[in-house]
Parts: C-alpha cells; sequence; structure tokens
C-alpha cells in the first residue's frame, strides 16, 4: 500500500460520515451526531497532521481536505435551517461566500494564473467559528440548552466573520489579480 495515500482516504472517509450525521440530526440522535461530528474533525486533525508530518501531502488532498470540510459544515447548516435551529438567512450567507470564493478561485485559475487556496487568519476564524455554531446548535437542542442570547450572539458573529472573510478574499484575490496582470 502506498503510505502516502492514508491521508486522502481519512478524507474520503469523512466525505462518507456525513451522511450518517445528517440522517443522525434529521432523526434527532444528537448525542451520536454530536460524537461523530467530532469523529470527523478528529479525523480532519489527523489527516492534516499525517500530510504534513510526512510530507504525504498532494494535489488531491489539498482539494478533497477543504471540500470535505465545506461538504460537512454546508450540510448541516443547511439541515439544522431546515430543521428550523438556524436562520436561513445565515446558510443563505455562508453558502454564498463559498459560491463567490469558488467561482472567483476558477475565474482567477482560468483567466490569470494557478490558484492556490491560501486561507486568511479571518477565513480560519470564519471556519472555527461556524463549526463552534453547529456545536453549540446541536448541544442546544439535544444536550443541554443555551442561553438564547449566546446562540443568537453566535448567529452575528459567525454572520460577521463569513461577510468579512468574503470581502477579504475577493479583495486580496482582486489586488492579486491587477498585480499579476500589470507585470
Amino acid at each position: 500500500m502506498n503510505y502516502r495515500l492514508i491521508p486522502n482516504i481519512i478524507t474520503i472517509l469523512r466525505i462518507i460520515l456525513v451522511a450518517p450525521i445528517i440522517w443522525l440530526l434529521i432523526e434527532q440522535q444528537f448525542m451520536s451526531a454530536l460524537i461523530l461530528f467530532a469523529v470527523a474533525g478528529a479525523s480532519d486533525a489527523l489527516d492534516g497532521f499525517l500530510a504534513r508530518h510526512y510530507h504525504w501531502q498532494s494535489w488531491w488532498g489539498s482539494v478533497l481536505d477543504p471540500l470535505a470540510d465545506k461538504i460537512l459544515q454546508v450540510s448541516c447548516y443547511i439541515t439544522l435551517a431546515w430543521m428550523g435551529h438556524i436562520p436561513i438567512w445565515l446558510v443563505a450567507t455562508i453558502v454564498l461566500r463559498d459560491i463567490v470564493i469558488v467561482l472567483g478561485a476558477l475565474l482567477y485559475h482560468h483567466r490569470i494564473d494557478a490558484f492556490e487556496a491560501a486561507p486568511s487568519i479571518i477565513s480560519k476564524f470564519n471556519t472555527f467559528a461556524q463549526i463552534i455554531l453547529i456545536l453549540m446548535v446541536v448541544l442546544h437542542i439535544g444536550v443541554y440548552a443555551l442561553p438564547e442570547n449566546f446562540l443568537q450572539g453566535m448567529f452575528w458573529l459567525v454572520l460577521f466573520t463569513t461577510v468579512y472573510s468574503g470581502v477579504d478574499y475577493v479583495y486580496r484575490w482582486t489586488h492579486r489579480a491587477v498585480k499579476h496582470r500589470a507585470s
């Protein structure tokens, strides 16, 4: 077996975990959903560690890993919004930001130069906040009720970081495209 494939195999398994997590949410098996979500999170950390530590990074891994994260997050957000636990306007903002980033990356790649994903600090914080919000909502509806204004504050924090990181991506990559065209 080619050990360099292990991080990608773990990432593919994380993608496969999305269906059972969504099913558990719909079936209101919130503790089990939290456990599987934690397993998915641990697998994300594990595949990243293995890829970096053993220099097993690959182009496929650089595409699959963020894709797996987005599939899991967006699926959870859509499901929780459908169930009435997360505002639709927040989910729409998150999905719109992701669409803008993907379309911008494709446009940059095909019209300017090769696109290499380099998440900014605000983007990393946004991802962290989005994950924490999913955990908080599932915890709130199924395990331990959190104060309502605490959840509302997290909704607004995630909205702010989502918009800010989206604007940051557009600004940075537009600036980079203009510099590249000028040279």
